[in-house]
C-alpha cells in the first residue's frame, strides 16, 4: 500500500523515524528537509527545512525524546556545490559551540528505540 506520494521538490525518502504519535518522519535526501507523515491520512503535516540538501537520516533523542538529531551527505556533490553548502555532511544538533543544529519545538516527542536480542 502507498502511503505516500513524495512532492518534487521533496525528492526521494531516505532514513525515517516513528514520534511517540504514531506519525512517520522521512528525511529527503536531495530534498533539504524532513517531513513528516500522517499514516492515518496519508498526509504530509510538517515540514522541516534544513540549510543543506542530502539529509540522510532522523531520529529523535534527548532527555525526554523532545529533541530530533539529523544526518546529512556530502556525497556526490562537486567542490562547486559544496562551497555553496557548507553544512553539508554534518549532522543537526544544538550547540553553541559547533556547527551542528538541534530541532526543538516540533511539539512532538520521540520513542526509546527497541533493542533485539542476537
Amino acid at each position: 500500500k502507498l502511503l505516500y506520494h513524495l512532492e518534487k521538490e521533496e525528492q526521494m525518502p531516505d532514513g525515517m523515524c516513528i514520534d511517540a504519535e504514531g506519525k512517520l518522519w522521512v528525511a529527503c535526501i536531495d530534498g533539504g528537509r524532513v517531513i513528516r507523515i500522517d499514516p492515518e491520512t496519508g498526509k504530509r503535516i510538517q515540514t522541516v527545512k534544513l540549510p543543506t540538501p542530502r539529509i540522510t537520516s532522523c531520529c529523535f533523542g534527548g532527555k525526554d525524546y523532545s529533541e530530533m538529531y539529523v544526518t546529512s551527505a556530502y556525497d556526490g556533490l562537486d567542490e562547486t556545490t559544496l562551497a555553496k553548502e557548507p553544512h553539508a555532511g554534518e549532522i543537526f544538533k544544538a550547540s553553541e559551540f559547533s556547527f551542528i543544529l538541534c530541532i526543538t519545538g516540533l511539539g512532538v516527542k520521540g520513542i526509546p528505540q527497541n533493542f533485539y536480542a542476537a
